[in-house]
């Protein structure tokens, strides 16, 4: 496999590039440290089978010219993607192949099947999804709460995602409350409250290194060499 990885001079890039090795043809860094260049047009034109982008959510639009310029597939690893993010990351994938989610990790993947599983058991319990992250972290909540509660909303069509809870006002029947907390070093912890009212049922997934990202980034990469153009993610690699 040929990949082309951006962000590469970033913590996760830099895990990226050690597993893949030789593998990787092609680097991009906006620090331009260690002689990597700042972007996409300094890099040149790579034949590359896979773009694997660990960057940041805005530089989505170049990551995708870039890929549909060289003909190969692209690994969306960042988070935050507004709106208008989203719309390009799937207009690009009518194109070529595309892998987004908004968690490389498979145990992630599984506790999103239990959620939506346990959801569909328990269909008038009351739902809570609770994040905790390093106190660097931009976005809030994160792109794997948001990832647990459109798992869920399959089963539960009516939920409404309510992030961050306050003011006045009782829990609604449809709500799913999103919190999110920003500590220390934490890599990352998230939990689904499932309370039926006499029985609490707690789906717990905790990352103890950035490594786990990294090797399901590369993972990815490695599922999506030769795939045909279409929007993938990690239910996809479960499949």
């Amino acid at each position: 496999m040929r990949a082309v990885i951006c962000g590469a001079n970033g913590a996760m890039g830099k895990l990226i590039c050690g597993i893949l090795g030789g593998e990787v043809v092609g680097k991009v860094s906006i620090d331009g440290e260690n002689g990597v260049p700042k972007t996409f047009a300094e890099l040149g034109r790579v034949e590359c089978d896979v773009l694997v982008d660990f960057s940041h959510h805005t530089a989505v639009a170049d990551v995708l010219a870039y890929a549909k310029e060289v003909g190969c597939a692209a690994v969306i690893g960042t988070t935050g993607h507004t709106v208008e993010e989203k719309e390009l990351i799937c207009a690009a994938a009518k194109e070529i192949p595309v892998f987004f989610s908004g968690n490389m990790s498979l145990g992630i993947a599984v506790l999103c099947r239990l959620a939506k599983e346990a959801a569909k058991y328990f269909p008038d319990a009351d739902i809570e999804i609770v994040e905790v992250h390093h106190n660097r972290k931009v976005d809030a909540p994160s792109g794997t709460a948001h990832m647990l509660f459109n798992a869920i909303k399959e089963v539960r069509p009516n939920a409404v995602e309510n992030c961050g809870r306050a003011g006045e006002g009782k829990r609604t029947k449809d709500e799913i409350g999103v919190s999110s907390l920003r500590l220390g070093s934490v890599v990352g912890i998230h939990e689904v409250h499932i309370h039926t009212g006499t029985q609490c049922l707690t789906l717990k997934h905790e990352a103890s290194t950035r490594a786990m990202l990294a090797d399901g980034a590369v993972d990815a990469a490695r599922f999506m060499k030769g795939k045909g153009v279409g929007l993938y993610n990690m239910e996809s690699m479960l499949e």
